[in-house]
C-alpha cells in the first residue's frame, strides 16, 4: 500500500521490492491509501492493481506495466493476502488529505485478524504518526531536544545551546520546514517560530557539529542492521553548500557509508524498541554517535545503498517475507503480528 500509485517512482525502495517479487514468481497488487473497503461480510477489500505477468529488468518498466492499459485491475480480498506491506508517508497527506494519513493503519489492523501479516505493524505505526515517537528511545542516542509552541521557551533552549540549534516541525519529513539557528539568523527566531507553530508543535534541538558532514542511513530489518552477501545496506547523504539538509530530496548528496562500531552500538540501543513495537523495515538517520530520526514508514534509500554495495538488498527482504510467510503456515498462526514482524 502506497500513498498513490500515480506518484509512485522507479528509484523508490517500494518499487525495487516489486519488481523484486514478481521476478521470483510472487503476485504484488499495489493500491493506493484510498483503495480500501471494509465490506458488509466483515472482509477488507482494495481496488488494485498488478503489473503484466512476467519479469521486469528495471522499475521504469515495471511502473509502466503497472500503469499501462495491460495492467490487471481488480478488487482485491486484502484478507487472502500473504503479506500487506504498509508503505506509505502519513507527511505526504498532512493538509490535503488528512484521511489518508492512517488510512493503512486501520485496515491493516482488521486485516490482521484474518491471519495476513502486516508490515510494518499497524500498532506500532501507530504509536509513530509523530516525531514524539522518536522521544522514547533511549536518551543516550538522542539530541538534547525541546518540544514545545512557547516561543520564549525556543529562545532560553537556544540560548543554553550556545545560540545554535535546529527548528522543525514535530509532524513532517523530507526535511521541510527545517531551520538553523546561529548568531547570524539569531534575529530571526521569531519569524522562524510563528512560521513552525502555525502547523503545530516545535522540536528544538541541539545543533551537532558532525551534521556538517552529512548522515548515515543504515537499515534495518527484524531488529537487526540489514546485510546482504556481508554488506551493510547503508548510504551517506550528505549536505550541499550551506544548506543543513542532507535529505536527497531536499538536494544531498549521497556517497558510500562506512559502518563503525558506533553505528552499530547505536543499532543495538533501539533494537529492543523496533522489536517491540514490530517494525520489520526501519531506517536509522545517524550524524556522530546520535540518532537524528528513524523512518518507520516508507524507509527509502535500498537503491542508494544498492549502488555502492553492489549487492540487492531486495533480496535480502524478499527472503525475509517468504521466511515469515512459511512460519505463519507452519505454526497455525500461533504467533502475533508483532511477533512476525520480527522473526
Amino acid at each position: 500500500m502506497v500513498n498513490n500509485i500515480a506518484s509512485e517512482e522507479a528509484g523508490y525502495t517500494t518499487t525495487r521490492l516489486a519488481v523484486s517479487a514478481i521476478n521470483r514468481g510472487h503476485e504484488a497488487w499495489v493500491m493506493s491509501a484510498g483503495d480500501f473497503a471494509y465490506d458488509p461480510d466483515e472482509k477488507i477489500k482494495a481496488r488494485a492493481r498488478h503489473a503484466p505477468n512476467g519479469k521486469y529488468k528495471s522499475g521504469s518498466a515495471y511502473l509502466a506495466g503497472l500503469r499501462g492499459s495491460k495492467a490487471k485491475v481488480k478488487r482485491i480480498t486484502v484478507d487472502d493476502l500473504d503479506v500487506l506491506m504498509l508503505r506509505s508517508n502519513p507527511a505526504e497527506e498532512v493538509g490535503a488529505r488528512p484521511w489518508a494519513q492512517s488510512a493503512g493503519i486501520e485496515f491493516g489492523r482488521i486485516a490482521m485478524r484474518n491471519g495476513v501479516i502486516v508490515l510494518n505493524d499497524p500498532d506500532g505505526l501507530a504509536k509513530a504518526m509523530n516525531k514524539m515517537y522518536f522521544q522514547l528511545f533511549p536518551e543516550e542516542v538522542r539530541p538534547r531536544t525541546l518540544i514545545t509552541r512557547d516561543r520564549e521557551e525556543i529562545k532560553e533552549f537556544v540560548n543554553n545551546e550556545g545560540g545554535r540549534a535546529v527548528l522543525k516541525p514535530l509532524q513532517g519529513s523530507g526535511g521541510q520546514g527545517v531551520f538553523m539557528i546561529d548568531h547570524a539568523s539569531s534575529k530571526n527566531v521569531n519569524q522562524m517560530v510563528e512560521a513552525l507553530t502555525r502547523d503545530g508543535y516545535v522540536i528544538c534541538q541541539e545543533y551537532l557539529e558532525a551534521a556538517e558532514e552529512g548522515d548515515t542511513r543504515l537499515f534495518m530489518m527484524n531488529g537487526q542492521p540489514l546485510r546482504y552477501k556481508g554488506r551493510y545496506a547503508a548510504f551517506r547523504r550528505i549536505r550541499q553548500g550551506d544548506d543543513i539538509r542532507s535529505n536527497v530530496h531536499a538536494g544531498g548528496a549521497i556517497a558510500q557509508a562506512h559502518i563503525s562500531d558506533s553505528h552499530l552500538r547505536i543499532a543495538d540501543m533501539v533494537r529492543p524498541k523496533l522489536v517491540a513495537d514490530g517494525m520489520f523495515l526501519v531506517g536509522l538517520d545517524i550524524v556522530g554517535d546520535k540518532l537524528m530520526e528513524i523512518n518507520v514508514f516508507s524507509p527509502g534509500g535500498l537503491g542508494s545503498a544498492q549502488k555502492f554495495e553492489k549487492v540487492n538488498f531486495g533480496h535480502a527482504v524478499l527472503d525475509s517475507l517468504e521466511r515469515k510467510v512459511e512460519y505463519m503456515a507452519y505454526y497455525r498462526r500461533r504467533f502475533s503480528n508483532t511477533q512476525m514482524a520480527t522473526l
